[in-house]
C-alpha cells in the first residue's frame, strides 16, 4: 500500500489553519533576493496546457506606490503602501504566443489565437491560479499575505500596463504582518455544506 508523502502540520498551519489575510504590515523589507525565490516557486504550479498567462509586477519603489495609489480603494491604500511589496498579478491576453516553446507536446497556439473567448477564460483562470499560487508560495518563504480586490483595475492597468496587452487580476500586499491590524478569524463553512462525494 503507497504512503502518502504529507508535510509536516506545522507546515499546513504555515500554509492554511494559522494563516491569516494580512491589512497591516511592519516595516520591513522585501527584497530582490526574497522576490526572485518567490517566483522561482511560483513557476511551478500547474496551469493548462502550460500556459503560464500570470504576470507579475513587484510594486515597491516610491515611485511605483505612488503610480499604483489612485487605483485604490480608500479602505486599501494605508496597508498597501506600508506593504514591503505589492504585487500586481495580471494575465497575458496573448500568452498562447508562447506555447510552441511551453507546450511542445503539439500546436495548440491556434485554439486561443483564433478564439477571443477561449483566450479570455483560459488566461483568467489560470492567471488566478497562478496568484493562489503566489499566495502559498509567500506563506511558505515566511511573508505574510493580503489578496485584495478592491481597486480600480482599469486605472492599473492604464497606469501599469497602456499597451492593453496584460490585463490586471487582483492585487497581492506581501510583508511582514503588523497583527495589530489582524481582523478576527471569520468562520468557514462545513464540508456537508459546500462540498459532497458522489
Amino acid at each position: 500500500m503507497t504512503t502518502l508523502n504529507t508535510i509536516p502540520e506545522a507546515a499546513l498551519d504555515q500554509l492554511f489553519r494559522a494563516a491569516r489575510t494580512v491589512h497591516a504590515f511592519q516595516p520591513v523589507p522585501v527584497t530582490d533576493e526574497l522576490i526572485h525565490k518567490l517566483y522561482e516557486l511560483v513557476k511551478w504550479g500547474p496551469t493548462a496546457f502550460n500556459a503560464q498567462p500570470a504576470r507579475y509586477v513587484f510594486v515597491r519603489s516610491e515611485e511605483a506606490k505612488a503610480k499604483l495609489k489612485p487605483a485604490l480603494s480608500a479602505g486599501n491604500s494605508a496597508q498597501t503602501l506600508a506593504a514591503g511589496v505589492t504585487v500586481i498579478v495580471a494575465h497575458d491576453t496573448r500568452f498562447y504566443e508562447h506555447l510552441p516553446t511551453q507546450f511542445p507536446a503539439y500546436d495548440a497556439k491556434p485554439i486561443f489565437e483564433n478564439s477571443a473567448e477561449a483566450a479570455q477564460a483560459t488566461a483568467f483562470r489560470n492567471s488566478s491560479l497562478q496568484g493562489a499560487y503566489l499566495i502559498l508560495a509567500a506563506r511558505a518563504l515566511g511573508l505574510d499575505a493580503g489578496p485584495q480586490s478592491g481597486f480600480n483595475a482599469a486605472l492599473v492597468d492604464q497606469a501599469f500596463f497602456p499597451d492593453g496587452r496584460y490585463r490586471t487580476n487582483f492585487l497581492l500586499n506581501l510583508g511582514v504582518a503588523d497583527h495589530s491590524g489582524t481582523f478576527q478569524r471569520g468562520p468557514r463553512l462545513a464540508f456537508d455544506e459546500v462540498a459532497e462525494i458522489a
